[in-house]
């Protein structure tokens, strides 16, 4: 066996040590590791333990320090439509209705193309990366290029192998979309950095026999359904003109309610629908920016979690929210909970931060390779500077991390080992050539941009 395969390397040998003033591993919960070090070899953690012991036990090709820094589980953003940051800002200020029907629906129907989700998920990609996130849960159409983009950029993704009745540039009818999503998977299966999602858009795109063979496919080959579900109140009243029941009530009859659904926004839901939920098992990714944008309202996630739903923290796509930015998520949670049920102790901070790791990580089925920190995990890890006046003084960490933190304080991310963002400077996007091509689309969309105008 050649000296430098992994059944030769010493014990003592990692790839990376890195020293930080503290360490969060988010679980066990509460738990803050002072002047602690971790040790990466091949993109796993081997060790964390304090600095002087990590120091004397462990030879490290690379010798990282963060003096002033604290170290979390890479963020998970648990819902986005990442190649949508090439219509941020492009329709502001509209009911989502609305802003489907006579701006988004409209500009994806003349733009979207695996070029268009190729360099949409990218400039995605840069910006959160920059922002701490290593992991995202997209849906949205030509997967394989989405895909792509997330693997170049080094990031983890889970793609979402959307599902909807009408045609589009990508797919005629929803069986085509099922077929070209199944493919897209079969092909890039054996990516360690790619976890896959049946992602039928909504109930009110989606029909009855669609989502009988999303269910089927979704248990033959265990797998997260990912869906739209309870936006707006509009979405409601529709569903009981077509049906005659409330759109969760029928996933319950067609059995789409268990383990593996993860239903995002959540936000128009009564206690009788939050104890259903509970019942199954069912996850939510929970994204209070784009709700409050769009006015969907308010979910009553303090409810939900009373209930012990598992609850994750998303932030849908840039042209509804418009940052792809999970420290504004978990900030915003925390302190919407806290207004709403008034309680000053409703979704403390050590909450909120899990809600943005290993809850969503649970949601996405992935919890045993990251989420948290711990030894055998992956070495998905963000470092958040709080040497800058704004977090000083210190006296806890993980109010600091939600309160007063922003991703501009992000200096260091890894992914599987591999270093993304070193003292805030992207290692692998090229920003001159990503923003060149943002620029591109730019200019054409702007000057095609008819239909939001007026």
């Amino acid at each position: 066996m050649p000296e430098n395969t992994p059944g030769n390397v010493p014990e003592n040998v990692v790839d990376t040590l890195i020293d930080a003033r503290w360490i969060i591993p988010v679980e066990p919960a509460r738990q803050t590791l002072s002047h602690h070090s971790v040790a990466i070899a091949e993109g796993v953690i081997r060790g964390i333990l304090p600095t002087a012991e990590a120091h004397a036990k462990y030879a490290a090709r690379q010798h990282v320090r963060l003096n002033d820094h604290v170290l979390i589980p890479g963020l998970i953003n648990l819902h986005t439509h990442a190649a949508m940051t090439l219509l941020r800002g492009l329709a502001d200020d509209l009911p989502l209705m609305d802003w489907l029907n006579g701006h988004i629906w409209p500009a994806e129907a003349k733009f979207v193309s695996p070029e268009f989700v190729r360099d949409g998920t990218l400039l995605a990609c840069a910006e959160m990366i920059r922002g701490g996130v290593t992991c995202f849960n997209d849906m949205y159409f030509f997967p394989a290029a989405a895909a792509q983009a997330a693997l170049s950029a080094g990031m983890r993704a889970a793609i979402g192998m959307i599902v909807v009745e009408f045609p589009t540039a990508y797919a005629a009818d929803a069986d085509d979309y099922l077929s070209k999503g199944l493919a897209v998977r079969d092909e890039l299966r054996g990516e360690p950095l790619l976890s896959f999602t049946l992602a039928p858009h909504a109930p009110y795109t989606v029909s009855d026999k669609t989502f009988a063979k999303v269910l089927t496919y979704a248990e033959q080959l265990d797998l997260p359904i990912h869906i739209h579900l309870h936006e707006t109140h509009d979405e409601i009243e529709e569903s009981l003109k077509q049906f005659q029941m409330r759109p969760l009530e029928r996933l319950h009859r067609l059995g789409l309610l268990g383990p593996n659904l993860i239903a995002v926004h959540l936000v128009q839901v009564n206690s009788q629908e939050i104890r259903l939920l509970a019942e199954h098992g069912c996850h939510v990714a929970h994204c209070p920016s784009s709700n409050l944008k769009l006015a969907s309202g308010i979910g009553p996630v303090v409810e939900k979690l009373e209930h012990e739903v598992n609850v994750g923290l998303g932030t849908d796509g840039a042209a509804s929210n418009n940052r792809l930015d999970i420290f504004t998520e978990m900030r915003l949670a925390a302190l919407l909970a806290k207004g709403q049920s008034r309680h000053a102790a409703a979704l403390p901070a050590h909450q909120a931060l899990a809600m943005a790791t290993i809850h969503a990580a649970k949601a996405l089925g992935i919890d045993r390779l990251t989420g948290s920190l711990a030894i055998g995990k992956a070495a998905d890890i963000t470092a958040v500077d709080l040497s800058a006046p704004e977090t000083q003084p210190c006296y806890d960490v993980t109010s600091h991390l939600v309160y007063a933190a922003g991703r501009e304080n992000v200096s260091h991310v890894w992914v599987n080992g591999k270093l993304l963002l070193d003292e805030r400077r992207l290692t692998t996007i090229d920003i001159h050539e990503l923003n060149a091509r943002t620029s591109f689309w730019h200019e054409k969309i702007s000057r095609q941009n008819s239909f939001s105008e007026g």
